[in-house]
Formats: structure tokens, C-alpha cells, sequence
């Protein structure tokens, strides 16, 4: 995937143009993660790029999101459960070290990664798993996108 829409991740998808989007939801933005070395890996982006931390949120907003991210991760766990019997569970992280907007990473974790990262932050996988092409999001995911934004409508109907 190419293209400028990286260098506005939340004003494209407020347009409509962000290619990664999965789902609008309340507070922001269900999207698939750029790469896939983890497969599920999404992230929830604010709906504000103004916004750069959880605490700039009004009370009622921040708690929006929060539900909204704890939404997404039990997609994508629902979605990798049904895709790989390998599935061991959801991490979900708030750092905000590298994007100036406020974005959750749900990181789906399994018994098949090596036994040197397993246990451990998926920021300590090497460098080239995160710029290899064979993991670089594209229509080979196209079944774990659906996968996870049925979930998200599913879950979306109950609550």
C-alpha cells in the first residue's frame, strides 16, 4: 500500500480515504495495521488529530474510547480465535512515543512466535519484521479484514 494517506492517518479517514479503515466507531476509528507480522494487528485511532493523549479528552470522550479500544481488541481476539488455533490472547497498548495523536495498538499474540519474543513487548521483534514486504498489509489479509470488521459489527449490535 502507498500513497500520502500515512502522512494523515485520521484526516483520511475522516474523508473517507483512509485505505486501512475497518470501522467508524464512536469515538474514532477501527483501522488494520500496516504491517502484519502478527496477523489481526489494528489500531483505534481519535477521530481529533489534535488530540495527543487520553488525558485530553473530556471525561465522557476518553471513556468512549477506552470502550472503543476494549471493542476492537475483542474483535480481533474473536477474529484470530476463529483463523488460528494458535491464538493466545489480545494485548492492548496506549504509548503514543512515535504518532503525535492518541491511537491504541490491539496486538494479538500466538504459540507460534519464536521463543525469544513470545513473553515479551512485540516492539522487541527486530527491526526487519516490521519493513519486510511479506508482511506489509495487502489483499492477502483481505479474509482477517473481514474477519475482524464482522466481529466489530456483531459486538456493535449487542452493546
Amino acid at each position: 500500500m502507498t500513497g500520502d494517506w500515512r502522512m494523515d492517518r485520521i484526516g483520511t479517514a475522516l474523508r473517507g480515504e483512509n485505505p486501512t479503515v475497518l470501522r467508524r466507531l464512536t469515538s474514532g476509528f477501527a483501522v488494520i495495521g500496516d504491517v502484519q507480522f502478527l496477523p489481526g494487528y489494528s489500531v483505534l485511532l481519535v477521530d481529533d488529530p489534535d488530540v495527543q493523549r487520553l488525558s485530553d479528552l473530556p471525561r465522557a470522550k476518553r471513556l468512549s474510547f477506552l470502550s472503543d479500544m476494549d471493542q476492537l481488541g475483542e474483535a480481533v481476539e474473536r477474529a484470530c480465535r476463529l483463523l488460528d488455533p494458535a491464538f493466545r490472547r489480545v494485548n492492548l497498548e496506549i504509548l503514543g512515543n512515535t504518532d503525535p495523536f492518541l491511537h491504541a495498538h490491539v496486538w494479538p499474540r500466538f504459540e507460534w512466535e519464536p521463543a525469544d519474543v513470545v513473553g515479551k513487548p512485540v516492539w522487541l521483534y527486530p527491526g526487519e519484521r516490521w519493513s519486510e514486504e511479506q508482511f506489509r498489509l495487502g489483499p492477502q489479509h483481505d479474509v482477517l479484514r473481514d474477519a475482524i470488521s464482522s466481529e466489530l459489527d456483531q459486538l456493535r449490535m449487542v452493546s
